[in-house]
């Protein structure tokens, strides 16, 4: 089974963008204009001109482009106010927050932005933020377009000053909708799928809970020491954010995994390990201190070790079959960790689809392996009561004596001088 760290935040989304103008009625009256009919792919000849459509209202939009086909590599570099194009099929929830958090104004997808296998969320966050969406018929766009070529997008309609370069279908917030609502109902077919899948993997990563993994010694210390990891998903910076009570008074040692590691900076702290393949970890990140531990396949395969040893980093190797976070967790319950918080974990079936996961087999073994002393990010926020912080009320104490000192010595000085 492959190997692929799981992890994705977000921020408000600044909707006033000079760079979108609104010609759709999509909330007051607006101008209506009409894609050109007559254009064509110059550049690509005759043979790939796409074929007309019938003139519909448009929204336009304008900015530079920015093209990745690795949307969680992508969103590291996008600046408000740009395009994006990318590559990905069925488009979830962790990445359209950050496209959103990015600040672009429309994402070119290559690929279906929702197959109709499953009700992914994607597609619904970036129409409802007012990002405009549209799904190309091919991926031109990648072989057409530098990174920073100014582009206008009308309707489903890319273009490139005056020329047209590709065409697709640009999705709507109500058609989005209706179709996310048609899949939910649906959404039996994709359970089936997902519980036989779960099955017959669990056959092959039985050493997860069999306990034949083999471990390298860590410089990290985890005895009797509770273990946060952090993993790029559903709202951990949310989580992150809740939990800085918890994490400044108890001291957690702090694991990433993968992209988790660039949240932890974010947020202000340090991660103590980063555990992954290292794909998505940014190289502040990985020259953070931090203890690397590279996860491979079960026979040894590692694509992440070449990146780490080019940036010259000592690492260490975990050979063991399920995603990253499982073998994070199983680290610090191997390791002697005393409680393990999850930031970013998926705990339903929409989001084991939307990070592609066809199955839960791993992350069952584990859980089960672990026990209770696994718990959400969002129970510890919720039950933990942080301690009182004396350094708060200092100031006010202060000013209070130094009231006290001004009065006492007036009233000496009023009594000397009668």
């Amino acid at each position: 089974m492959a190997v692929t760290p799981r992890t994705h935040g977000t921020r408000a989304y600044d909707r006033t963008s000079p760079s979108v103008a609104l010609d759709e009625p999509l909330s007051g009256p607006v101008a209506a204009t009409a894609a050109p009919e007559d254009a064509s792919l110059s550049s690509a000849g005759p043979a790939a001109t796409p074929p007309a459509r019938p003139a519909t209202l448009s929204r336009v939009v304008s900015g530079p482009a920015r093209s990745g086909r690795r949307t969680k590599v992508l969103t590291r570099h996008l600046r408000r106010g740009e395009i994006a194009i990318l590559d990905h099929r069925d488009l979830d929830r962790v990445s359209a927050e950050e496209l959103i958090a990015a600040g672009v104004v429309a994402v070119l997808n290559c690929a279906p932005s929702s197959s109709g296998t499953y009700p992914n969320l994607g597609p619904q966050l970036l129409t409802d933020a007012g990002v405009q969406l549209v799904d190309l018929d091919d991926d031109r766009l990648f072989s057409l377009v530098d990174d920073g070529a100014g582009l206008t997008v009308r309707g489903g309609d890319v273009y490139r000053g005056e020329e047209l370069l590709s065409r697709g279908v640009a999705l709507d917030r109500a058609r989005v909708r209706a179709d996310t609502e048609q899949r939910k109902l649906e959404i039996g077919e994709a359970l089936e799928r997902f519980v036989e899948n779960t099955i017959t993997h669990m056959r092959e990563e039985r050493e997860l809970l069999a306990g034949k993994i083999e471990l390298p010694r860590f410089r990290t210390d985890f005895r009797d020491r509770h273990a946060l990891i952090v993993a790029r998903g559903v709202d951990h910076q949310r989580d992150l954010r809740a939990l800085r009570p918890y994490i400044r008074d108890l001291h957690p040692l702090l694991i990433a995994v993968d992209g988790g590691a660039d949240a932890l900076l974010e947020a202000g702290l340090v991660p103590d390990m980063i555990v992954g393949d290292m794909d998505s970890a940014g190289p502040g990140a990985l020259r953070s201190g931090a203890e690397l531990v590279v996860h491979s396949y079960p026979d040894g395969r590692a694509p992440g070790r070449h990146h780490v040893e080019s940036l010259g980093l000592p690492y260490l190797l975990v050979p063991a079959p399920g995603t990253s976070q499982d073998v994070a967790m199983l680290i610090a319950a191997e390791e002697g960790a005393s409680l393990i918080i999850s930031v970013g974990s998926q705990f339903n079936l929409v989001e084991f689809l939307d990070r592609h996961r066809g199955g839960m087999s791993s992350t069952f073994l584990t859980r089960l392996r672990i026990g209770d002393i696994l718990v959400d990010a969002k129970g510890v926020s919720r039950l933990y009561r942080p301690a009182r912080d004396l350094r708060q009320p200092l100031p006010i104490l202060l000013m209070g004596l130094l009231a006290l000192i001004a009065v006492l010595l007036a009233t000496q000085i009023v009594l000397r001088a009668g």
